[in-house]
């Protein structure tokens, strides 16, 4: 008896995927729950499982097909005799091109061994073995970060990025960058279609306009210095800036009530609640997971979520409810080392956060020149919602938190609520 695997519905408004990977091929012995391909939607990436254990007679579709929701994709002979070398059911969750025989020695001596040492069978994403290929790395040397130890497309090229980057070619040894003009072409998936186009849409629907400011990082790298010890030690996660710019960024919203909302037809909502969407950048796009009602939370939940999120970002696993309903967005150009951008709303919100790289520069304090890591902010709006006395006013008072870290617990400076002038 052979049963059919379907498409799943992985959001409501969702009708089509594409296949990015096969995990097996035919002919292969899968056992239940044994991952058998990965596809993407236009918001997330998800793994179909096999409902029960069998023998692979037939896969539908080819990488980068797209396929309907609920159509057949592929069928598994429940009774057919499991073989013998079926013993792990590890052995199922090995990508089809791992399987595929090392090419041909290339005529050069030198470079040869390291092609051949490209292929070997390791559990591996097939982004990431054609960029290890490519670059003559073995991938045997590569440690997987993804799920059962799945070799990524950022652990890929991290281990390019150790080895110097150097591009291996199986004609003249290593690219001089003056042999190859070939063009490369590959199809869009289904998220970065959706990311074109909802891009797109931001910039012709919305009356988007940034502002800047910059802030002196030193008071919490100077925190930050003193107590992330004693932070992890107590609650087993980093101290990092991102959970101090969302807690300023909380407050700021619950200040400002109009960069935290969103038009829906002719009405303006305004949230209660701050679900803040932190841009990350995953192996198959940019995605933005939601911190829920970040509002109410303490720095070291913030940063565990933050934690939690970025990880299943990174293994493809983030659901279409963790990446939809965000209120307002914070995105880290600075990590890439963007001095300066106007970032673009991520709809239906009307704010987003630009942080960019911290750099030390000479600025003015109390009439002497001094050295401070400063950072530059940007805060881009829809200006149908937001006037430029709120968006100025918000920005600036994200900066004066960052700057006076004792005011994040409440928006408050100590002293003045001694002296009752809150």
């Amino acid at each position: 008896m052979a049963i059919e695997i379907i498409v799943p519905a992985p959001g409501e408004s969702v009708s089509e995927v594409t296949v990015a990977s096969w995990l097996v091929k035919e002919g292969d012995w899968v056992e239940m729950d044994a991952p058998i391909a990965e596809f993407e939607s236009d918001k997330a990436t998800f793994e179909v499982n096999a409902e029960q254990a069998g023998l692979v007679e037939k896969l539908i579709g080819a990488v980068g097909d797209t396929l309907a929701v609920g159509s057949v994709i592929a069928l598994i002979n429940t009774e057919a005799q499991r073989p013998a070398s079926a013993v792990a059911p590890a052995s199922a969750e090995k990508p089809v091109e791992a399987a595929a025989p090392a090419p041909a020695a290339s005529p050069t001596p030198a470079p040869a061994p390291v092609a051949a040492a490209v292929n070997v069978d390791v559990n591996a994403s097939p982004i990431a073995l054609k960029l290890l290929k490519e670059y003559g790395v073995n991938a045997a040397q590569v440690k997987g970060t993804g799920s059962n130890g799945r070799i990524t497309k950022v652990d890929a090229l991290e281990a390019i990025v150790s080895m110097g980057g150097a591009k291996y070619s199986t004609g003249s040894g290593y690219s001089t960058g003056s042999g190859s003009r070939e063009d490369q072409r590959e199809k869009m998936t289904n998220l970065r279609k959706t990311i074109s186009r909802r891009l797109v849409q931001v910039k012709n629907e919305t009356a988007m306009l940034t502002t800047f400011n910059e802030v002196n990082m030193k008071p919490i790298m100077d925190l930050r210095a003193q107590y992330k010890k004693d932070f992890q030690e107590k609650h087993g996660v980093n101290l990092g800036f991102m959970s101090f710019f969302t807690r300023a960024v909380c407050l700021a919203l619950q200040e400002w009530k109009a960069v935290n909302a969103s038009i829906e037809g002719d009405e303006i909502v305004y949230h209660d609640y701050c679900d803040v969407s932190i841009a990350v950048s995953a192996p198959r796009g940019l995605v933005v997971p939601v911190i829920r009602n970040a509002e109410g939370m303490s720095l070291a939940q913030i940063e565990a979520e933050i934690k939690r999120l970025a990880g299943r970002a990174r293994d493809n696993k983030l659901t279409i409810d963790e990446m939809t309903g965000g209120t307002f967005t914070i995105t880290n150009g600075g990590v890439f080392g963007s001095m300066m951008s106007t970032p673009i709303i991520n709809a239906p919100q009307s704010g987003i956060l630009g942080m960019h790289n911290i750099v030390e520069r000479p600025v003015v304090e109390n009439g002497q020149i001094v050295i401070r890591p400063m950072m530059y902010l940007a805060l881009s709006y829809d200006h149908r919602i937001i006037d430029g006395r709120e968006s100025v006013s918000f920005l600036v008072m994200v900066k004066t938190l960052l700057e006076n870290p004792e005011m994040l617990l409440d928006g408050k400076k100590p002293e003045l609520e001694v002296l009752g002038l809150t």
